[in-house]
């Protein structure tokens, strides 16, 4: 018996003998060329080109039928199948036969498309009893062909439909998408080359609560809306990919001109609206196993369907430019982005939606919300999809990222920090306060003032009482985003032409207040002149007015590019004019190198040997605008372990190394590690892989990056969990370290909390009860005296040292009365807010204190 003899016994189906006699002569041919049955090639074997290629149309699709017949009862015939083997690979040929047919020109008349949907919906492949288990998309790209320009007959359509309706009662596929796709398909072929037809109902699927609010929406609309709305949705359904296509996005206008934009936006905003207030829903569950059980819990935020859905939904909205809808679209973004514990972002993909929809905006307001979400969003990959559409859109308008970010930044309507609306003789009047905070003060016509918004404007004018609601928003949204974005230019080497500082600065309604609050360099030649607005007049640090002119260039004051002196007499300036900076910037702290940082040469180990929690960095850090991947068990204790950032004004990175602390029980449920150990602080040139000489490191450059990772320890150190003194003996080569850290020297932070309490105290009414002593607050209450760490804000009690634990969510910050000369620490007003309550020790309720303070 000769080798084709025995592969067609081997075949031994027996039910077309020219059908199994074409897969054997594939397979003979393969075998001779010493194929592996890796990437089959049919198309190139002479069993196709010189044989099946040949073959008349109708030939073609019995070999189909033979084929997918022969494929089911191969599969189904055998309990088990070893793959790789040679019946295995066999019926490889088999499928990659039914592929080749069908990928090259295939005329199929209306018995054909029966016979064959019939086939592949009946004889599934590997147990799938469903059409998608085999390349029909080429089968229906034939049909489509066939049909583009003639309509169905009564036979193809009662055919298709039958279709339909089996495809679309199913649950057995794997992709909703792809029989989304399939369905959609089939309608198109029904209406025919008019797109006339009957309009199908478009229902999502799926138990979380975005799918009866979007079908209940729909079912209640007239049925003459309905049947716009059901192609939309089944148009939005079919979004796919990182960003639409063009065709997507024109078919999409064509489709929302159905309802007409206004509707479409009204509906889709409420949708929108739904999305962004929805809390994710967490089901805990029990796995048992070998007599034991396991509790876990998962977390959902929106099913596949859904997400599909909001995504063409949204790529859709991306035909409008106005602010409502780039609001509305921004705040969902940060919604899918807003992190779920274990999982991360809730719906990544939706949330690229819209930062795409905001960067094909038109204007500058999605730019602008653009910036602010830079600045909010903390995943590293979001981030750098952000910094690309700002390059681009940047690029595409001839100017820098820095100017399109000003240039986008909305001053809502704000002169001076402030905007007045009027209702019919009625006023509000909305001031800006701080980053983050403004007030809105009501008066009646006669100019008294109104406590609440006056009945008559909530009932006439409803509407524009929600817009000014929603300014009042961004307003605080914006004057955040702007005081970091800011903050983050003391990383850079930004000058700007002062007609131009001028505009986008200090007379812009919104950035004005901030730009006001902060000191500024002058630049004439080599001379520098460092200015701030006092009542309108650009005033120096002497006290003496200055007058920039406009051939100047201006950039940041930064207090590292100045001698002590001049830091110490702007650190007066603004306390004796109670000037209250936004951010910190006369009282920011300066990190200048030691001699011990000289001498290691290429790395600081300045910030080594703390004990950090590892994700309360990880939050910290990325807030900051640095990259880091949390750590775990599974990444073998790799070295390498390092949080990173670019300075690219400077040219140069900075890396901030970690080691993983290993311990029992020193990971979570995940098998990320809970602690993370300190080390070095290393810079480099940015495309250079060798280590930069600290000395050559640009000062301000040097200062910044090192002001960040003392921030880190200062808020993630454990030294700061008053909990953690009793929990930390689960690592023994760390119990010494809270105690060391809560109580040790001071570090950059604590020297300028205590330099500002040292100036501070005497205007306080504890004045008298309480003193700086070296390292301390001492406050003198009626029962004991206590020594308040100006670092870590714990408590030490006299006489013995006895520690007093107070959560610091227990200590309500009390410093809104009090004047600090910038915004932003939170320990500082930590270490107030305790001062003033142990300095009445005796009045003191909660029993967790008294029970501490009493204890001798």
């Amino acid at each position: 018996m000769g080798l084709l003899d025995k592969l067609k016994s081997a075949i031994g189906l027996g039910g077309h003998p020219e059908y199994d006699r074409v897969i054997a002569d594939l397979e003979a041919e393969h075998r001779a060329n010493g194929g592996n049955y890796a990437g089959l090639k049919v198309a190139s074997m002479k069993a196709w080109t010189e044989a099946v290629s040949t073959w008349p149309d109708k030939k073609r699709v019995d070999l189909l039928d033979y084929l997918a017949r022969a494929t089911h009862q191969w599969q189904s015939g055998r309990r088990s199948i070893t793959f790789g083997s040679d019946d295995y690979m066999r019926n490889e040929f088999r499928i990659a036969l039914v592929q080749q047919v069908l990928r090259v020109s295939l005329v199929v008349d209306d018995s054909d498309v029966a016979r064959l949907l019939d086939t592949f919906a009946t004889h599934g492949r590997w147990g799938n009893v469903n059409l998608l288990s085999w390349p029909i998309g080429m089968l229906f790209t034939h049909i489509e062909r066939q049909h583009k320009a003639k309509p169905v007959s009564d036979g193809l359509r009662a055919t298709l439909i039958a279709t339909r309706i089996t495809v679309n009662g199913s649950t057995n596929y794997s992709s909703e998408k792809e029989r989304l796709k399939l369905i959609d398909r089939i309608n198109s072929i029904l209406a025919g080359p008019a797109g006339e037809g009957e309009v199908h109902p478009v229902l999502i699927k799926g138990d979380d609560p975005f799918v009866p609010e979007v079908n209940s929406a729909v079912q209640a609309m007239s049925p003459e809306l309905r049947d716009k709305w059901y192609p939309i949705l089944g148009h939005a359904m079919k979004a796919s990919g990182s960003k639409p296509s063009e065709k997507y996005l024109a078919a999409s206008r064509t489709l929302i001109d159905g309802p007409g934009a206004d509707a479409f936006k009204q509906q889709v905003m409420t949708w929108f609206d739904f999305v962004i207030k929805l809390k994710e829903k967490t089901t805990e569950h029990v796995h048992r196993y070998n007599g034991r059980e396991q509790t876990y819990t998962t977390t959902e935020f929106l099913h596949t369907q859904s997400m599909d859905l909001l995504k063409g939904l949204v790529w859709m909205c991306s035909h409008f430019h106005d602010a409502r809808t780039i609001t509305a679209v921004a705040a969902l973004a940060e919604r899918s982005f807003r992190k779920i514990p274990g999982q991360g972002p809730a719906a990544a993909g939706l949330g690229n939606a819209c930062l795409f929809t905001l960067f094909r905006s038109k204007g500058f307001d999605g730019i602008g919300q653009l910036s602010r979400l830079k600045l909010r969003i903390k995943q590293s990959s979001t981030v750098a999809l952000i910094d690309k559409y700002l390059a681009e859109a940047a690029a595409d308008k001839g100017i820098t990222v820095y100017e399109i970010e000003d240039q986008a930044c909305d001053d809502h309507g704000l002169k001076d920090g402030s905007r007045v609306w009027d209702f019919d003789g009625y006023t509000a009047t909305l001031t800006v306060t701080g980053p983050g905070d403004s007030e809105l003060e009501w008066r009646k016509p006669d100019g008294t003032p109104q406590k609440s918004v006056p009945v008559a404007v909530k009932e006439g004018h409803a509407a524009k009482l929600k817009k000014l609601k929603d300014t009042v928003k961004q307003v605080d949204l914006g004057t955040t985003a702007q005081r970091d974005r800011i903050d983050r230019m003391f990383r850079s080497t930004r000058t700007m032409a002062m007609p131009y500082f001028r505009e986008h600065f200090i007379e812009h309604g919104l950035l004005g207040f901030l730009a006001k609050r902060i000191i500024w360099n002058f630049h004439e030649g080599e001379r520098i002149t460092p200015s701030i607005l006092v009542d309108g007049t650009w005033t120096t640090i002497s006290g003496e007015a200055f007058t920039p002119a406009d051939a100047m260039t201006v950039s940041l004051w930064h207090p590292a590019t100045a001698s002590v002196g001049d830091v110490r007499a702007w650190r007066e300036f603004m306390m004796a004019r109670e000037i209250r900076q936004p951010l910190k910037q006369a009282y920011r702290e300066v990190y200048l190198l030691t001699d011990a940082e000289m001498n290691t040469r290429t790395y600081s180990n300045r910030m080594a040997a703390h004990l950090l929690k590892q994700h309360q960095f990880n939050s910290l850090a990325k807030a900051r605008g640095w990259k880091y991947a949390l750590q775990g068990a599974f990444d073998n204790g790799q070295d390498g372990s390092w949080a990173s950032i670019s300075l690219p004004d400077h040219g140069i990175g900075a890396q901030f190394w970690l080691n993983e602390v290993n311990a029992d029980g020193a990971t979570n449920d995940t098998g990320i590690w809970s602690y993370m150990a300190t080390d070095q602080v290393r810079f480099g040139r940015i495309g250079h892989e060798d280590p930069m000489d600290l000395v050559d490191v640009p000062v301000v450059a040097f200062s910044e990056v090192m002001r960040d990772v003392d921030l880190f320890v200062g808020v993630a150190s454990v030294g700061n969990d008053p909990e953690w003194r009793d929990g930390g003996g689960a690592l023994p080569g760390y119990r010494d370290y809270w105690q060391s850290y809560s109580f040790g020297d001071l570090g950059e932070v604590a020297k300028t909390r205590k330099e500002i309490l040292t100036t501070l105290m005497p205007r306080l009414k504890i004045a008298k009860i309480s003193s700086i002593q070296d390292k301390f607050l001492v406050v003198k209450g009626k029962i004991r005296t206590y020594k308040i760490h100006l670092g870590s804000t714990n408590i030490l009690m006299e006489p013995n040292d006895q520690y007093l634990c107070i959560v610091p969510d227990r200590s309500k910050p009390t410093t809104q009365n009090l004047f600090l000369a910038f915004e932003g620490d939170n320990g500082l007003s930590v270490i107030i807010s305790k001062a003033f309550l142990l300095a009445e020790d005796d009045k003191i309720t909660d029993s967790t204190i008294t029970s501490q303070i009493n204890r001798r």
